[in-house]
């Protein structure tokens, strides 16, 4: 009997071990999955070294007055002598842009927050990135480059303060319908460029002027239980435009796990760069070996690739609740740029969605500079073991910029009143498998 028992055990670990590591252990390509992603612990703050309290340094409690100078005065000073942590105690500071050294952190205590100036002349102009390309821009709230290490940490808050900031730029919009986004003059919350071994975790994000947190060329990132909010998902009557939840810009090896994410623009945005030359240009580049696993994404797209992006390899998003999205994955091809994304998985996601896939031309500001018109690709993309309720199902237009190949669509559960489906005739080496909209099995 024990021999017995002993066979069928050794059965089930011999067909359910490969299973479990074509899941869990390896990328869309086979490559494996390193064990640094599973490890979602949180930075310790005993572990950040001496702890620099603003209000031990000068800083009062004063949610009216800005103290940029004597914020940064700290960081500098904590800087200087080796590192360690800033801590934001509770109550409310104000602040224009902080710039973080080698071996300095951020801490937020509960009921902290530290919270963004609304006067964009509090704001230095730098040499910074944005919109997929490297220029003179204003830079974020919470600055970072070329740090290892850094850490954003505690369960206090980073308040945008962007109401004034959507204002104006709504109203510059009716006075100038093709003002850009960079035409109205506004910070984002968070800006991380150049670094590795970063990790921000706990906190609340809310209201960013403009994009709520951007990363440039980023390697062992990770975003864990990070609270996202902006505009009208957070309660105030105005949209807040642009105010991406967490770009990706030219990174590889980034883990986003149990954030909550709800604002008014993309939710995850791959971005790299863009202009019919961007594959050529050594500040743009690809993210690579991405997983977005077990957060909630509410009224805004999920997974967006583009429309500022070169190259995009190993993606996963999984266990994702989604409500009321607009769209679970959606890829925004530039007619302006070379785009090729590859090897993307999206899985056991649940919830509803305006639509569950969407591919089109994104021609919104685009400009080719007189080149010709680049070709751009989307291959191996899966989407499998879903769960959802949509207005439509598939939305894919088909255009002779790009080419669509490889896509595999399994073991889905749809409900979609409208049952649109558009453009699948485009994909060359479509699989379907198990795919029920409204009951019924679907077919080509």
């Amino acid at each position: 009997m024990r021999n017995k028992k002993w066979i069928v055990f050794t059965l089930v670990l011999m067909f359910t071990i490969p299973v479990i590591k074509s899941r869990a252990q390896t990328f869309p390509d086979g490559s494996p999955i390193p064990a640094w992603f599973s490890d979602a612990g949180v930075v310790k703050l005993h572990t950040l070294g001496k702890k620099y309290i603003l209000t031990d340094y000068g800083v009062t409690k004063d949610s009216t007055v800005v103290q940029t100078e004597k914020i940064q005065a700290i960081i500098d000073q904590a800087a200087a002598n080796g590192g360690g942590v800033i801590i934001i105690p509770k109550g409310v500071f104000l602040s224009g842009s902080l710039f973080f050294k080698p071996k300095t952190h951020l801490y937020l205590e509960k009921d902290a927050t530290l919270k963004c100036s609304d006067d964009i002349s509090d704001f230095k102009v730098i040499t910074t990135r944005i919109e997929g390309q490297s220029l003179k821009y204003f830079a974020a709230l919470v600055n970072a480059d070329g740090l290892d290490g850094f850490t954003i940490s505690g369960s206090g808050t980073i308040n945008g303060n962007g109401l004034r900031y959507w204002k104006a730029f709504w109203l510059r919009r009716q006075w100038n319908p093709k003002c850009t986004n960079m035409d109205e003059q506004r910070p984002r919350l968070l800006f991380v460029s150049n670094s590795k071994n970063v990790q921000v975790s706990g906190v609340q994000l809310l209201n960013s002027p403009f994009w709520t947190s951007h990363y440039y060329k980023c390697e062992n990132l990770k975003v864990l239980g990070v609270r996202i909010l902006a505009g009208t998902n957070n309660g105030y009557a105005v949209r807040a435009p642009s105010s991406d939840g967490i770009d990706l810009d030219v990174c590889q090896n980034v883990l986003i796990k149990n954030c909550y994410i709800s604002v008014n623009d993309d939710g995850v945005c791959l971005k790299g760069g863009k202009g019919p030359t961007a594959d050529k240009d050594p500040n743009n580049g690809a993210n690579r070996s991405i997983i977005i696993e077990d957060n909630t994404i509410v009224n805004c797209p999920s997974l967006t690739l583009g429309s500022e992006s070169v190259f995009t390899r190993n993606v996963i998003m999984r266990r994702c609740t989604v409500k009321n999205t607009s769209h679970v994955l959606l890829l925004k091809m530039r007619p302006d740029t070379p785009q090729q994304h590859e090897y993307v998985l999206v899985e056991d996601i649940t919830g509803t969605a305006r639509s569950f896939l969407s591919i089109a031309p994104w021609t919104q500001f685009f400009d080719l500079k007189g080149q010709p018109e680049p070709h751009s690709s989307a291959r191996f993309i899966t989407m499998r073991n879903s769960k959802l309720s949509c207005n439509d199902f598939l939305n894919i237009k088909s255009s002779k910029q790009y080419e669509l190949s490889g896509f595999a669509l399994e073991n889905l559960e749809i409900t979609a009143p409208e049952k649109a489906v558009v453009g699948l005739d485009f994909i060359k080496n479509l699989q379907l498998k198990k795919v029920l909209v409204n009951g019924k099995q679907y077919t080509e």
